[in-house]
Order: structure tokens, then sequence, then C-alpha cells
């Protein structure tokens, strides 16, 4: 695995518009996601073991700030012709194994997340009700190995700040997770997508 930090979009960007199926071709559009106190857009996949370490933290911050207004969706960009544990069939189980609830889009052309600018999974993307970047760091300080607990407390933190209509630290540090597996094309191949 390749261990790839996030790469810290400016703050106060617009959210990215876009449309994804969930496992099922249901289509989910970036206005329908959203929030009345804000929406947090987490790009992560099935078989990553940073995402897998998170995952049932995931599955009680989307429960509880999904009630508390803020709109959650996770994101799979991974190239799932060449990493099957990815695939859209595989999503509704890794989601229901992590208590995940939110929509889980596939985005099979990888252009929702170049538009984000998101690179690692787990890769967080917080915005307030106006759809401006106000987060974009890790979940906790917690990885796989180093014996400190998950407790999303820095992502908790910030989306409490968003909620409560408090100032959130631009002082952020960045997520470390597994490389997006990106689609590689050929120059001349037929297939490349724009």
């Amino acid at each position: 695995m390749a261990e790839t930090p996030s790469t810290m979009t400016p703050l106060g960007r617009i959210m990215p518009v876009f449309e994804l199926p969930d496992a099922s071709g249901v289509l989910h559009t970036s206005a329908s996601l959203s929030g009345e106190r804000g929406t947090l857009i987490v790009f992560l996949c099935n078989h990553c073991p940073y995402v897998v370490h998170v995952a049932d933290e995931l599955g009680r911050l989307g429960v509880e700030y999904c009630n508390r207004g803020i709109g959650v969706a996770g994101i799979n960009s991974n190239d799932a012709s060449k990493y099957a544990a990815d695939a859209p069939a595989r999503m509704p189980i890794f989601a229901q194994t992590h208590g995940i609830t939110f929509p889980y889009l596939f985005d099979e052309t990888q252009s929702t997340a170049k538009s984000f600018g998101a690179s690692c999974t787990p890769d967080f993307f917080l915005f307030d009700p106006d759809g401006r970047l106000v987060y974009r760091g890790q979940l906790d300080s917690s990885r796989p190995n180093n014996d400190i607990p998950v407790t999303g407390s820095h992502l908790r933190l910030a989306m409490d700040a968003l909620i409560g209509d408090d100032l959130i630290s631009e002082d952020q540090a960045p997520s470390l997770g597994c490389n997006i597996k990106w689609k590689q094309y050929n120059c001349c191949s037929e297939s490349q997508s724009s």
C-alpha cells in the first residue's frame, strides 16, 4: 500500500457539483446530499486498511451527524477493474458490516475525486451550508497499528463547531491513507476518458 496524505485543498472553495450512482444504480447529486447544517463527503473504499481501521467510527459518525443536520456521503473512486474488492457489488456489504447508513457512491470515471482534489482513502471534505469548504483534515490521529484509539475527535470537533456556528480552526492535520487507485490510460487508447 502506498501511504498518501490528503492534498489539503484550499479552504473556502465551493463544493464541486456531481451526480453519482450508489451500488443499486440510484443516482445522487451533490445538491440532494447536502444537509441543512453542512455536508461531509468522505472518499473511501472497501479494501484499504486505513478505511477498514476507522469504518465503524464512520458508521457511528454518519448516524449521529445526519441526525444533527449534516448531509453525509461516501464516494469510492478506486479502479474496480484492477481492485475487485472495491467493485460496486461489494459496497453494500462493506457498508452494512460497518453500520454505514449514509449513501455510498461509485465514481467510475474518477472525475468527482479529481474535482475535489481527493488523493487518499479516507479523505474528508466538510462544507458549510453555503457549500464552502471548512475542513479537509484527518478523522483523528489513529492509524492502523499505532495503538491510538479511533474517536473521530478532529472531524467531530469541526462538525460540532459548524453546527454551533463557531469558528473552525484552520490548523488542520492532513488525513493519511492508501492512495486512490487511479486508472492508467495509454495515450493512444480508445478507452481513454477526458
